[in-house]
């Protein structure tokens, strides 16, 4: 799909009758006026908070995951259920708990989930056996994904209707500034002081972001009629499942690759392993730009900015196999990987707040949730032709597959939607 192609994609989204100025949680009285307006910022840095520390949490497992291995005495692979374990925790925990909160003021309940998330990590810190510690982890997964989706709308509903992507893209600027500081930082940290120290400080921050919602952002009331049928309703709207197949497939290929980043530097690009992290922190760079990004271009066009975020995901992919043969260009395919990718999921989000009509918490919670499954649809399909002889740079192959099935989706999705337009047909659909 060339860059003029993209340009011509119809932003359904855009024309649709059920938009996020219309909803209960999104009306113009939710939004700040000028005198609110200096506590928006605070109010999405409590939020990011959240973030910051769920990113942490999520990679820094990897960093340590020869520390944890040894302290515990499983083998490196064994100790690697671990991050599964996390990850099951937020594809089932972001549905099932959002559901189960529907009937809570969206504050009450973030504050609710950051006091899990807190409580999980100090019990992954004090884990006295790896079963323990494999429980632990499940648990603080169960969060992620709830945490991120309630928090989004609540970003929404503090500023105008035609900014909630830039409000999305502030929100979730935690997760990828985790990957700049938190990771490297909390890594170092566990392998000086013992891969405990890691969840130990995570819970810390996790206990400071609900200090911080607790006193920065502002009330919730619940929203009339709220509940957990109502939040289900979203299950019923064929957009919905769209949005969340885009990312489930589309952002597959971002996964593909990053997932054996590590070893495609070392063996295939040439860079000692001390020098890794440093890549990796570009990485984290480019994910920040990216995120700054796409909250801006979402607020310009939702559809045309998730079709060019996996064009850019394409290109980048299909030129890796050779930029990853040099020092200089693979750190530069690192760096546009992180950004690309990162670049569609304030779009994604803000799609999903529009068609999924009067049941945005489960929706919104649930696009973690197919990210997660792109991560390890991703990461066994990069795994199988690893495992296949093809090398370290036949996933990047892989990964333009995936993301070419996301744009087929969002075609059949844009398509749907331009069906459906005429009023009260798309809340339907």
């Amino acid at each position: 799909m060339s860059h003029d192609a993209v340009a011509a994609l119809p932003d359904c989204t855009e024309d649709l009758p059920v938009t996020l100025d219309a909803l209960p949680s999104t009306r113009p009285a939710a939004a700040p006026t000028s005198g609110r307006r200096p506590r928006v910022g605070l109010s999405l840095a409590a939020l990011a908070l959240g973030g910051f520390g769920i990113g942490t949490t999520e990679f820094a497992t990897m960093g340590v995951l020869p520390d944890i291995a040894s302290g515990t005495g499983q083998s490196i692979p064994t100790a690697g259920h671990l991050i599964s374990a996390y990850a099951l925790g937020v594809v089932v925990g972001a549905p099932l708990l959002a559901v189960a909160g529907a009937r809570l003021p969206r504050k009450a309940l973030l504050l609710l989930l950051m006091t899990a998330f807190a409580a999980a990590n100090l019990a992954s810190a004090l884990a006295p056996g790896f079963g323990t510690l494999l429980a632990a982890r499940f648990l603080s997964g169960l969060p992620h994904g709830a945490y991120f989706g309630i928090a989004s709308v609540v970003a929404a509903s503090l500023v105008a209707p035609q900014r909630r992507g830039w409000a999305v893209s502030m929100m979730m600027l935690g997760l990828t500034v985790a990957n700049v500081l938190g990771v490297p930082v909390s890594t170092l940290l566990g392998q000086g002081l013992g891969w405990r120290s890691t969840f130990a400080v995570v819970a810390v921050i996790g206990a400071l972001t609900v200090a911080a919602v607790a006193l920065l952002v502002p009330p919730t009331p619940l929203e009339h009629g709220a509940s957990a049928a109502r939040e289900l309703g979203a299950l019923g709207r064929l957009q919905v499942w769209l949005t969340l197949l885009v990312g489930a497939v589309g952002f597959g290929g971002f996964f593909a690759v990053y997932s054996y980043i590590t070893p495609t530097l070392t063996d295939v690009t040439g860079y000692r392993e001390s020098a890794v992290p440093v890549v990796l922190a570009v990485f984290g760079i480019g994910m920040t730009l990216g995120n700054l990004l796409g909250g801006r271009l979402a607020d310009w066009s939702v559809d045309r900015s998730i079709a060019g975020g996996l064009v850019a995901v394409v290109v980048v992919l299909a030129t890796f196999p050779l930029t990853a043969r040099s020092v200089v260009p693979a750190a530069v395919s690192v760096l546009l990987l992180g950004a690309t990718g990162s670049a569609m999921i304030p779009a994604l989000q803000t799609r999903l707040m529009d068609v999924a009509g009067d049941a945005q918490s489960l929706a919104a919670a649930a696009n973690h949730s197919a990210l997660n499954i792109a991560n390890a649809l991703g990461a066994w399909l990069g795994g199988v032709v690893i495992a296949a002889g093809h090398g370290y740079t036949s996933p990047a192959l892989v990964g333009v597959g995936l993301a070419l099935g996301g744009l087929l989706v969002l075609g059949a999705a844009v398509a749907q939607a331009g069906l459906t337009r005429r009023p009260g047909r798309l809340a339907q659909a």
